[in-house]
């Protein structure tokens, strides 16, 4: 007993996980602070968790290049992790930035907001640092379970209501399948150590053809596609965007999603690459669905944020272009376009957290008539985000998807990838509607409303700068990238 314990001990290494772990206890601090503080002064919370999402950036850059390994290997911090908590601390802190005036504006300057983020960035570091798929299920548990709360963190509000229930139920369900398929897996091959698993069908390879290992993986892979948003698995992502905080929202398209992917390419390339036929095919297929009906029902919407839900979901498609080439340039390309997706995304949602009254009533395309003249500034920035969801140059869109179907040409997918770029082509018409009614229409309204407050502003400069950097000098973090793969 005493040699387990001494074994248990040695293997316990808390650099592995130092993070998270530095995160996880500043939100922890944060929430006691937060007590004591008077009811509605949300603004030092909210100070104190950009510090933590700083400090812990530093923490994480020191991994580079100095991998550690952790509690048995069911945990490691490697350039694949460090490269991902870097995407989710600049999506937490851009989302924190918008947040404060927000939420007073909303009536809900409430201090546990702040720590939740920081909660639930902490379960998607260690979703993107697993190396058991029970260590990643954890990740996500304690992600998924902080964005139920911050879903529907306006209870009074109806549609927050029904995003939080509905994210919730679905959530649970898709997360049955995932553990449903981890079992069958673990039936399988005896373990849930990702480098085992792959390991262990180098070694019999007639088990891959295995229906427990067929169903272990199709079900595994469902757990994952939810959280991504493919379709079919997508129909919750419009509902709970538009009712959602606008900030969760754009949190909820960055780094969660980011965390998802992050997860279920280690499984796929380390667990699961004698299964490269069989996933490469399944991918292909979902891509394209995933691109065509995220774009084709992106352009019937009125209601901005719903209309950028479903490109959200056309995003997470030419994403799966990458993972279906599963080549360097393809794999390092998703790392690069999640990042430019966190820069140009959260900071349209920031434009529009600026541009929307009590309730955002008036975030629809008839609300934002003539912004351009009233507010040029958040109309300008507005304009350089869309376009780089369009994918035009020079922005960090175009960059994106150009490493994205590379990797696919390269791999012998020019299909795919002409379908890719038709997309794209359709997806001019929705964000240029935007545009046109911001230059193109009378103002019905002056916008006084609008409030510039420093932190939001902060935001969506920082924001401009990583779209127009990632576009016009993508090199440097491309080749970051590709040190960050497997």
């Amino acid at each position: 007993m005493e040699n387990l314990v001494q074994e248990a001990i040695a293997n316990v290494n808390f650099a592995a996980i130092m993070p998270s772990l530095v995160l996880t206890l500043f939100g922890m601090a944060i929430l006691l602070v937060s007590v004591f503080l008077p009811r509605g002064s949300t603004t030092p919370v909210a100070w104190l968790s950009v510090v933590a999402l700083v400090v812990t950036g530093f923490v994480s850059l020191g991994a580079w290049n100095n991998p550690e390994v952790g509690f048995y290997g069911h945990v490691a911090l490697d350039n694949f992790a460090t490269f991902f908590n870097i995407i989710f601390l600049v999506s937490a802190a851009l989302t924190i930035l918008i947040s404060d005036d927000y939420l007073r504006r909303e009536g809900y300057p409430v201090g546990e907001y702040y720590p939740l983020i920081l909660f639930a960035t902490a379960g998607a570091m260690w979703m993107a640092s697993g190396t058991d798929l029970l260590t990643i299920f954890l990740g996500l548990e304690v992600l998924s379970v902080s964005l139920y709360v911050l879903a529907g963190f306006f209870r009074g509000q109806l549609r927050s209501n029904e995003a939080g229930l509905k994210y919730f139920l679905l959530g649970c369900f898709a997360t049955g399948f995932l553990l449903y398929g981890i079992a069958l897996l673990y039936g399988v091959t005896g373990t849930t150590n990702i480098a085992d698993i792959g390991m262990y069908f180098a070694q019999n390879p007639a088990y891959i053809s295995n229906i427990m290992t067929l169903g272990g993986v199709g079900l595994l892979s469902i757990g994952f596609l939810f959280k991504i948003g493919v379709v079919p698995f997508h129909m919750w992502t419009p509902d709970v965007y538009q009712g959602a905080p606008t900030p969760i929202t754009a949190f909820m398209s960055a780094g969660p999603k980011a965390a998802a992917f992050a997860g279920f390419l280690r499984v796929l390339l380390l667990a699961l690459p004698a299964l490269q036929p069989e996933w490469s095919t399944m991918f292909w297929i979902l891509a394209v669905l995933t691109m065509i009906v995220g774009n084709v029902i992106a352009i019937s919407q009125t209601d901005i944020k719903r209309m950028l839900a479903f490109s959200s979901i056309a995003h997470v498609g030419y994403a799966l272009v990458g993972l279906v080439a599963a080549n360097e340039i393809g794999i390092s390309g998703i790392l690069f376009y999640l990042l430019a997706y966190t820069f140009m995304n959260i900071g349209a949602f920031a434009v529009l957290v600026l541009a929307g009254k009590k309730g955002e009533d008036n975030l629809t395309l008839d609300g934002m008539a003539g912004f351009g003249y009233k507010r040029p500034f958040l109309a300008v920035a507005m304009s350089i985000f869309l376009v780089s969801l369009m994918g035009i140059p020079p922005t960090a869109g175009f960059a994106g998807k150009f490493y994205i179907f590379a990797g696919a040409v390269e791999a012998g997918y020019i299909w795919l990838v002409v379908i890719g770029v038709l997309n794209s082509a359709v997806s001019l018409y929705y964000y240029l509607r935007v545009m046109v009614y911001m230059y193109f229409r009378d103002p019905a309204e002056d916008f006084g409303w609008v409030k510039m407050p420093a932190a939001a502003v902060v935001s969506i400069v920082l924001s401009v700068v990583g779209v127009l950097y990632l576009g016009v000098l993508p090199g440097a973090v491309m080749e970051i990238a590709k040190l960050a793969i497997f």
